[in-house]
């Protein structure tokens, strides 16, 4: 049997928790808090596959092997790797308290409506974008990916971080500072965990589900759904391929460029993306603010006229939706091309602007194809009756990011 016990965060370790193990494993500081049992091997926890070797050596011979672990070990923590080697029926799980719930604790907030995302051993990319999409989110650090770095990421962004260091322990440090100040700091290697928030909206409504919000019931909302001025909107057909293509989750980034009403934005925010929207027009940007708030999501507004405005933009996105068809779409699309980091979706009303879009898309290294979207919607007419009314006809392109081996051409 492997005992596993959580500490740390909550009460005292008990000294005793070893007793009568033949294999005590953990962190320095943990195996220096407990008793170790007479004759007892002590390993450090290092590289975990050593480790988990020498503890394969003892369940193998069926003598008793006890693990100290942070926390709740189950969280983000050992028992994963333990019960994949030697099977959840050999464990004896004892949690302790999680960081995340200690530093929620600290800061009097409930958390069953905040993200949890690891960036420790992992790119720290997905924990920035969720904390740039969500209101209540909280980052396990790791080397490369503390409180500096995601200040440095989030430099600008209306968030407020709370950097939770040594949770348990005597030394311990709960401080909220902004993301430009946590920037600017060396925090050394205690932080248990950061929490990131967007005050206004971090008591949110009573929840069913943990974790991230319920998925939208339906995507490719009506035009009615959205501020826009004189039509001048993705309608939603045309948006609900834009979406497919484009395919915005949780973690990822996505730049809505010649937002117009910001209608592509919103609906990528409402699925859990970090979303960014560039506009050029003074209006069209308290539009795209007052879709956003209308629809609950969190959406980055750039007063700006592409490709200039996208030099300030900070990290790649994932996928870009460029709306609209002016002189400057060819320079657009290439700006936009070379810095995707998947796709990148167009949506053209003159057929005369599409070589040019190819041609951007393919000469960034991407794979393309596209397609003509021709609708008729149904519309009542006088005696009851119904005819069927025409949308102008929309070309989308997209261009998909190859493998490294792969070449950029269009099909």
């Amino acid at each position: 049997m492997i005992t596993v016990v959580g500490t740390g965060t909550g009460a005292p370790v008990d000294a005793q928790v070893a007793e009568g193990a033949a294999l005590v494993v953990g962190g320095r500081r943990h195996l220096d808090a407990v008793k170790l049992p007479e004759g007892a091997e002590r390993v450090v926890l290092g590289p975990l596959a050593p480790a988990l070797d020498t503890v394969a050596s003892y369940v193998a011979e069926e003598r008793p092997v006890v693990v100290l672990a942070s926390g709740d070990p189950g969280f983000f923590g050992i028992v994963r790797a333990l019960a994949e080697r030697f099977g959840a029926d050999r464990l004896d799980v004892r949690p302790g308290v999680s960081s995340v719930a200690a530093a929620f604790a600290r800061a009097g907030l409930p958390w069953d409506d905040a993200v949890v995302v690891s960036a420790h051993g992992r790119d720290a990319r997905t924990a920035v974008n969720m904390c740039r999409a969500h209101p209540k989110v909280a980052v396990l650090t790791g080397p490369g990916a503390g409180p500096a770095e995601l200040g440095a990421a989030l430099r600008g962004e209306r968030r407020v971080l709370v950097v939770a260091s040594a949770l348990g322990a005597a030394g311990e440090s709960v401080e909220r500072v902004t993301p430009e100040e946590a920037a600017g700091r060396d925090w050394g290697p205690a932080v248990s965990v950061v929490l990131c928030l967007d005050e206004e909206r971090a008591l949110g409504p009573v929840r069913t589900v943990a974790g991230l919000g319920e998925r939208p019931a339906g995507w490719a909302l009506p035009e009615a759904e959205f501020a826009h001025r004189d039509s001048m909107i993705t309608k939603f057909e045309v948006r609900a391929l834009a979406l497919a293509r484009l395919g915005p989750r949780p973690g990822d980034l996505v730049w809505d460029v010649g937002a117009g009403s910001g209608s592509v934005a919103v609906e990528c925010a409402r699925l859990g993306a970090a979303a960014v929207a560039v506009e050029r027009d003074a209006d069209g940007v308290e539009r795209v603010r007052a879709n956003a708030a209308a629809h609950g999501v969190g959406v980055r507004v750039v007063h700006g006229e592409a490709p200039g405005a996208l030099d300030g933009l900070g990290d790649d996105p994932d996928a870009v939706f460029v709306g609209g068809g002016g002189r400057e779409l060819p320079a657009v699309v290439g700006a936009c091309a070379r810095r995707a980091r998947r796709t990148v979706v167009v949506a053209m009303a003159a057929l005369d602007r599409v070589p040019a879009a190819r041609a951007a898309l393919t000469g960034a290294g991407l794979v393309c194809d596209g397609v003509l979207l021709q609708s008729s919607r149904l519309a009542p007419l006088p005696g009851d009756v119904t005819r069927l009314a025409a949308t102008n006809p929309v070309f989308l392109l997209w261009g998909v990011r190859p493998p490294a081996h792969s070449e950029g051409v269009c099909e």
